[in-house]
């Protein structure tokens, strides 16, 4: 426990020098250049992963040339450089402003793929993946919103080269958000809260019938049901698990 400690201060303490690293370079002014000549830079700071002074530079033109020849490609760029440094506020503000101003811009499908990407993001955590701490009750928002991001993407452009990714994706958001539900119904069951135990765990099969979490959920639908006296939905839930896994 002492090592991981350690670790974790460790870990804390470089992160923030990387910041305070970068928070020194990021007050470089951006030259008066051609729009070409400036957009050109960004692209190959975007190419070399430079992504702070590539948001510099497509910032500048974002602001000097809102209308220019290049403004749509800058703010889907923007919207990236973003992404990448995973600033979710202005990643999302970015792409909304896209959609908003471009509903019928052909890059559209992307802005929704990248919204769902960055909402996907934002629930991801460093420290938990490093540790190998697995935290299925964390706050599910940022899940549950790419999930929606994914599914709007779908409905709206079926045919996006961004279709398969996001479908794939969606699964495994949805196994996400089961695990998260299933959490939360064994910790009614750790307090002996029955009826609100057995009503999440009724959530989980009905909302994610098709994820692993089916199986526990049932259990937990026969236990809670039989602590309440319901006996004929402990009987049901019973059935319905012994049809679904046979082999117990």
């Amino acid at each position: 426990m002492a090592k991981q400690r350690s670790l974790w201060l460790t870990l804390t303490l470089t992160l923030a020098l990387a910041a305070t690293g970068c928070s020194s370079t990021s007050k470089n002014d951006v030259p008066d250049d051609a729009p070409e000549v400036l957009y050109q830079d960004a692209r190959e700071r975007l190419q070399a992963g430079n992504y702070i002074r590539a948001a510099e530079l497509l910032e500048a033109m974002d602001a000097r040339y809102p209308f220019g020849a290049y403004s749509n490609q800058v703010q889907l760029d923007l919207i990236y450089a973003y992404y990448k440094q995973d600033d979710t506020v202005r990643a999302l503000a970015n792409i909304d402003r896209f959609i908003r101003l471009n509903p019928n811009h052909p890059s559209v499908d992307y802005a929704r793929y990248m919204r769902g990407l960055t909402n996907m993001s934002a629930d991801y955590n460093f420290f938990q993946e490093v540790f190998n701490i697995d935290r299925a009750d964390r706050d599910p928002n940022y899940a549950r919103q790419a999930f929606a991001d994914f599914r709007q993407l779908l409905r709206q452009h079926p045919d996006s080269v961004y279709a398969a990714d996001a479908r794939a994706r969606m699964i495994s958001l949805k196994n996400r958000l089961a695990r998260y539900d299933l959490a939360v119904a064994q910790y009614y069951v750790k307090r002996q809260a029955w009826l609100a135990a057995a009503n999440r765990a009724k959530f989980v099969v009905e909302t994610y019938p098709d994820t692993k979490q089916l199986k526990p959920a049932l259990r937990i639908m026969q236990q809670a049901y039989g602590k309440l006296g319901l006996t004929e939905m402990a009987n049901h839930a019973e059935a319905v698990l012994k049809a679904n896994y046979p082999a117990g």
